[in-house]
């Protein structure tokens, strides 16, 4: 590589038309919808929270359903860490998309304050407890804890926020067609 490779590089260009975060429950999607969401760009980075989280390689606490403080604290940490990585992307012209799961409302409200004055796209996959059950019984990523109980709590604390997508009997692609097909988007 030439010594002249660098000189005059700019990283930063024109910013990206906008910021998306997927969220719902485990199982429901997200990153899936995510990276090929990212790939319909010209420029897109698929951001996804659980390798987020697997960056921490000593005193990780995951997620759990009993009460974790310490779990808790690295979830914004995670939320904190993506929205840093959204707003280098953004800032670069490449269309950054989150994957996380986000089921309470003082967590969007983070998520929401980190990524302030950011074209946010908030875009929640909700499709029915049942067909989640069924996808994550046939995949090959093995959930320790069942969360199905985290439907409820999505539907309780976040209806009315984003665009909702009920993606029960849509495949991938007409997920990610929908998603895109949305005016507000």
């Amino acid at each position: 590589m030439p010594e002249t490779s660098f000189q005059g590089q700019i990283v930063d260009t024109e910013p990206a038309s906008d910021v998306f975060l997927v969220i719902g429950i485990p199982g429901c999607g997200k990153s899936s919808v995510s990276a090929e969401l990212a790939r319909r760009f010209p420029l897109g980075a698929h951001i996804e929270g659980d390798h987020l989280q697997d960056l921490i390689v000593a005193g990780g606490h995951l997620p759990s359903p009993e009460e974790d403080l310490e779990a808790d604290r690295q979830l914004l940490l995670r939320a904190r860490n993506a929205a840093v990585l959204a707003r280098s992307f953004h800032a670069a012209g490449v269309v950054p998309v989150i994957d996380d799961v986000v089921v309470r409302r003082a967590h969007l409200d983070f998520y929401r304050e980190q990524l302030k004055g950011l074209p946010l796209r908030l875009i929640v996959l909700a499709p029915s407890a049942e067909v989640v059950s069924r996808r994550v019984a046939e995949r090959d990523k093995v959930l320790a804890d069942d969360w199905s109980f985290l439907d409820e709590a999505l539907r309780k604390e976040l209806t009315g926020e984003g665009i909702w997508f009920d993606s029960s009997e849509l495949s991938l692609a007409d997920t990610v067609d929908a998603v895109l097909a949305d005016g507000r988007v």
